[in-house]
């Protein structure tokens, strides 16, 4: 199956820190050995560059891209018109969120994040717990 990882799931799983929770760990493990393919939005490597270079986060992006560049199950998903479209639809309040849950809606796959408020927004199955 096919899912979006939202960017602070990329980065616990990728630098093995912090909580991630049962069923998305699960994901994340079955996709390490090709049962799943996990999704990342350019948006997330964005915030990885910029969380990095302020020292909050143990991975870098030269660090994220050798990750996904090295395994056929992970893919970079471009931000395009159509998804800057069903932003604008969206109404989500923070930006770099919104696009990231608006690329879920136009790939049609369920996400995997831990935010509270995204899991509360209608239109894509968030899968955490």
């Amino acid at each position: 199956m096919k899912y979006l990882a939202d960017t602070v799931t990329i980065i616990r799983h990728f630098a093995k820190t912090g909580k991630i929770g049962r069923k998305a760990k699960g994901i994340l493990d079955d996709a390490e050995v090709g049962k799943h393919h996990i999704f990342i939005s350019v948006i997330s490597l964005v915030e990885i560059m910029y969380l990095s270079q302020k020292m909050r986060i143990k991975i870098n992006l030269k660090e994220t891209l050798k990750i996904i560049n090295s395994s056929a199950n992970y893919s970079i998903v471009d931000l395009t018109p159509q998804i800057v479209m069903i932003a604008e639809e969206t109404g989500f309040p923070e930006l770099f969120d919104r696009l990231i849950l608006a690329t879920a809606r136009h790939l049609g796959v369920p996400m995997l994040t831990p935010d509270e408020d995204l899991q509360k927004t209608a239109g894509v199955k968030i899968i955490w717990q």
